[in-house]
């Protein structure tokens, strides 16, 4: 009677995997030390929860072997809470409080930090949104934006309160206002870009930029680029995504 059987499950920080025993102790001292490999899977879920949820607050959402679909999804979810908090909460913290909710299901089975790399995380996330915001997120914050060069371009939520379209000058001659997302309800920032791709404009007022700072960027760049078209008036242009032929 003075023998104690002890079932031990826990993380291991130096193996990044759940160590689950059964031991026999007399007291202080360990008479029988056997690997357990029937544990219950409902205390191993939760010794990976944990081991989860601390490197979370250790090291951020960037600890966890994401997809870039899985990525983009979370931004782009952070992006409409942002502006309407009936959405589901992205942010560290709140991800970290839910994690047995959201992605307790999708960790059935795992016993190593390892496997959390065939997690399918982007299904996780989405099942933080009923089905009718899942199918509203394309229309409130689409992952590609079509241009008026013809171009489809993804979007950039990795700042949820200034979403970036990053695109080529040539490329949206045109467009008369700024794209708006949300039901227009949020502009978006456009990183107009040069022919070498990189910036020289970063606007939320295309309209104001073609009538007033376009002219200078053109007077500066036309010479440079002299196979790429710089119009006069850029809102009758026909937007391209191409150079004119050498020699032209």
């Amino acid at each position: 009677e003075q023998f104690v059987r002890v079932q031990l499950v826990e993380w291991d920080e130096r193996t990044k995997a759940v160590r689950a025993r059964k031991r026999t102790m007399l007291g202080a001292i360990v008479i029988e030390d056997a690997v357990w490999s029937d544990a219950d899977s409902a205390v191993v879920l939760q010794a990976v929860v944990e081991a989860v949820r601390a490197q979370l607050a250790r090291s951020g959402i960037d600890v966890l072997p994401f997809s870039q679909a899985a990525s983009r999804l979370r931004e782009r979810m952070a992006f409409v809470h942002a502006h309407d908090d009936s959405w589901p909460d992205v942010s560290v913290a709140a991800l970290s409080a839910s994690l047995e909710d959201w992605a307790g299901p999708y960790l059935d089975g795992v016993r190593t930090w390892a496997q959390l790399s065939s997690v399918d995380w982007h299904e996780a996330l989405q099942s933080l949104m009923p089905w009718p915001q899942r199918s509203a997120l394309e229309r409130l914050a689409p992952t590609h934006l079509e241009v008026p060069s013809g171009s489809r371009i993804a979007l950039d939520y990795s700042d949820p309160t200034a979403p970036v379209l990053a695109v080529k000058l040539q490329e949206v001659f045109g467009w008369t206002s700024t794209p708006m997302l949300m039901d227009g309800r949020v502009s978006l920032t456009l990183q107009l870009l040069s022919p070498a791709q990189r910036p020289v404009q970063v606007t939320r007022d295309l309209a104001g930029f073609w009538r007033s700072s376009y002219f200078e960027v053109r007077k500066e760049l036309r010479g440079r680029y002299p196979r790429h078209p710089w119009p006069e008036d850029p809102l009758t242009a026909e937007a391209t995504r191409r150079a004119k032929p050498r020699g032209t």
